[in-house]
């Protein structure tokens, strides 16, 4: 039987693929990632991921997909889970930064132009992005930051921190402090 056939047992084998490159993508940026290693991460031929995936965007939109999946969920629950409209702002912010941090490759993902372009999500991609757009804005407006520029802000304040805290200028928790205390200050002015 060829690895191909083999390669089937998964029952999904998108699914089975997408999640071999996820495991990659702790690991490795995602521009790094080819369709070949995905195949050989999955135990499938090289050529299985050409059945689901037209090329190797093909792949990198699921994984950017996904990962965007990932961090709307833990932003959402942090956002739930707080006691208070302030404690929601504060926590979502919060696991946003944390998400870049913890899982920098897969935020990059995310925000790639040449992935996910500007202004031309895919058809899942979109409810992603506008679902994470609604969980802050929501919690920014429940708190009183309720100008649309105001969310503006507040999404390049916790992506500029996330992003830079990722990228090793400054640790985790000097970049949550940071946040916190803009914030204090952008609620002060409420």
């Amino acid at each position: 039987m060829s690895s191909s056939k083999t390669g089937y047992h998964h029952g999904d084998l998108p699914r089975a693929l997408e999640d071999a490159a996820m495991q990659l993508l702790e690991r490795m940026p995602a521009a790094d990632i080819s369709l070949r290693e995905v195949a050989r991460a999955a135990n499938v031929s090289h050529n299985a991921p050409y059945h689901h995936f037209s090329d190797r965007l093909g792949l990198l939109k699921a994984i950017a997909e996904r990962s965007m999946a990932d961090l709307l969920a833990q932003v959402s629950a942090a956002v739930a889970d707080a006691d208070t409209p302030r404690a929601a702002l504060i926590e979502g912010g919060s696991a946003y930064v944390r998400f870049a941090v913890e899982h920098p490759h897969a935020f990059d993902a995310v925000y790639d132009p040449t992935v996910c372009v500007p202004g031309s999500p895919t058809a899942t991609m979109a409810p992603l992005i506008d679902g994470l757009e609604g969980a802050l804005a929501a919690a920014a407006a429940s708190a009183g930051l309720d100008r649309p520029t105001d969310v503006v802000a507040l999404w390049g304040l916790i992506h500029g921190l996330g992003t830079l805290a990722a990228a090793g200028h400054f640790p985790l928790d000097d970049a949550l402090a940071a946040y916190v205390a803009s914030l204090d200050r952008l609620l002060a002015s409420v």
